[in-house]
């Protein structure tokens, strides 16, 4: 009996080192890192096809709604309001939020998150209880509220249409 577990364990650990079973692997790891990885995400600063991964990403109903210079595409969430700002060539140059919870801004402000996040690092043993911002020529970030009611708006000041005041952002 102790032979026939040998020889169980030996094949076994043949089977492993196999290419075959070695490739499927490899693949199998490949698949996940794929699946895990995280979408493409170019919502502030993105064209027109941005806004609807937004709203495909959110589950959220969109409407939109121009004034000639600029487009405001209203993303109904299930727990508050996205607009997303597009000028007239598709390319989103704001965004605003407002309801009881943060939206996915990693999602909102694409690229530009980095920054963000980085623009809003405490110091080690810090906390602090102040609204999250952002302040560069070209990246502007300002948020607020408390639990329950939050809200905020991005906007990237270079790109925005002539005549575009940030007092516009809703």
């Amino acid at each position: 009996m102790g032979r026939d577990r040998e020889f169980k364990a030996r094949d076994l650990s043949r089977e492993t080192k196999s290419p075959f079973l070695r490739d499927a692997v490899l693949v199998l790891i490949g698949t996940a890192c794929l699946l895990t990885a995280a979408p493409a995400q170019a919502a502030l600063g993105g064209g027109y096809d941005s806004v609807e991964a937004d709203r495909a990403h959110f589950a959220a109903r969109l409407s939109s709604s121009g004034s000639g210079v600029f487009t405001v595409h209203t993303l109904n969430l299930n727990n508050g309001v996205v607009r997303e700002y597009t000028r007239s060539d598709g390319m989103v140059f704001a965004v605003t939020w407002q309801g009881p919870g943060r939206p996915d801004l990693r999602q909102l402000l694409g690229g530009y998150f980095t920054t963000f996040q980085s623009d809003n690092v405490l110091q080690r043993d810090r906390r602090a209880r102040r609204p999250l911002s952002a302040n560069h020529s070209d990246f502007v970030v300002r948020t607020g509220g408390h639990s329950g009611a939050f809200f905020g708006a991005a906007m990237l000041p270079r790109v925005a249409p002539a005549g575009f005041s940030a007092s516009e952002l809703k």
